[in-house]
């Protein structure tokens, strides 16, 4: 049996980033730890686009831009849906993800999608330093793996 090992070298790759502003505080914290991960993987800093949009519900349109684009090894998504008091939550919520998840099966540029969907504050202040190194490393190991497949 052939078997791909998990490449997580970063080197030479290009990564772009579309950040939700909704949440701000969240964000940035997705943010920083996805960029020091990208930066602890080998990309260059160079080689890192950021674009921001206002909601979750437009980052599909942006990642879609940038896949079509060319420029771009792998991209990730990173926001904070928190539930609210409406029904709101489940729209955004699922219709960003089935957004971002198109794009990718679309275009073939792998989507690490962290965008958070929690119920509270807390519990995306808990997730966020995690969830965006995450995200680096899986959109780096996706660009490596297809690559290697």
């Amino acid at each position: 049996m052939k078997r791909h090992e998990i490449n997580l070298d970063g080197k030479d790759l290009r990564i772009g980033i579309v950040l939700s502003r909704f949440n701000s505080n969240i964000g940035e914290g997705l943010l920083a730890s996805c960029h020091a991960e990208l930066i602890k993987l080998g990309v260059a800093d160079a080689d890192i686009t950021l674009a921001t949009v206002p909601g979750a519900l437009e980052l599909p349109v942006v990642l879609h831009q940038m896949a079509d684009s060319g420029n771009f090894d792998a991209l990730i998504a990173l926001g904070a849906i928190i539930r609210g008091e409406t029904y709101h939550f489940e729209v955004v919520a699922n219709e960003s993800a089935r957004g971002i998840s198109e794009v990718q099966l679309n275009t073939g540029v792998p989507v690490a999608n962290a965008v958070l969907t929690t119920e509270d504050d807390d519990q995306a202040l808990q997730r966020m330093g995690v969830k965006g190194a995450e995200a680096a490393a899986v959109a780096i190991e996706m660009v490596n793996l297809l690559k290697a497949l």
